[in-house]
């Protein structure tokens, strides 16, 4: 699909459940490889749980997400942040247009997506549960406009991300945001991606999705 971006038009991936009915959204955001096979796929997953699944493309300013991943890599650091975020934004602004939303929302994100989902919480009133996997953290001070309930998921090896959970979850805390979180022993950045062998942990992978699913149950159904 296609929806009005910031100075652009955004591209994404929709995937809805079968039966007509109104249906709980959820924006799914990529890893900084950007659209691929993996996240259309996490998307399906979504829809398959009884969920609408929109994974925006980030790189849609540049004509969408290229096939070599490292080319696609290398256009994150030209993306614009603000326009980047409100991109993101507009997403949701289409899924409420659209005949098969309930009006609920939530996101999850991985990796850079995970940074983006904790961006969002911060910056949209309306989301229901913004889940990040092994994202880069909100400033603290961002925290208290958080309205969503929270849910992070973070490796154990993922030393250079998990430096910023203790500051992320005092200022949660401080704030009294509904949170979740959750650390992996044993498994690395990346944990949940079934297509790096290297990374994937397919304990930790299960765990953490059966949670995100109960979360999304339990506010966007």
């Amino acid at each position: 699909i296609t929806y009005p971006g910031s100075e652009t038009t955004m591209k994404g991936y929709l995937a809805r459940p079968k039966a007509n009915g109104k249906y709980g959204s959820v924006v799914v955001i990529h890893e900084n490889r950007g659209l691929n096979p993996h996240t259309r796929d996490v998307t399906r997953r979504v829809a398959k749980a009884g969920f609408v699944a929109l994974a925006p493309d980030a790189l849609s300013p540049f004509g969408g997400t290229p096939a070599n991943e490292d080319e696609a890599r290398s256009l994150f650091g030209k993306l614009d942040e603000q326009n980047n975020l409100n991109n993101f934004l507009k997403a949701f602004d289409y899924l409420h247009q659209q005949p098969f939303s309930n009006g609920k929302t939530a996101s999850i994100g991985f990796c850079w997506g995970g940074a983006m989902v904790n961006q969002l919480a911060v910056h949209s009133e309306e989301l229901d549960a913004a889940i990040s996997y092994y994202g880069r953290q909100p400033k603290a001070e961002d925290v208290p406009k958080i309205k969503a309930q929270v849910q992070l998921h973070y490796g154990g090896l993922d030393e250079r991300i998990n430096a910023g959970i203790p500051a992320y979850e005092s200022a949660l805390k401080q704030a009294g945001t509904k949170y979740e979180l959750y650390i992996y022993e044993g498994a690395q950045h990346a944990f949940n991606n079934d297509t790096a062998p290297t990374r994937y942990n397919e304990q930790a992978a299960k765990l953490a999705w059966e949670r995100t699913i109960k979360l999304l149950n339990s506010t966007i159904k």
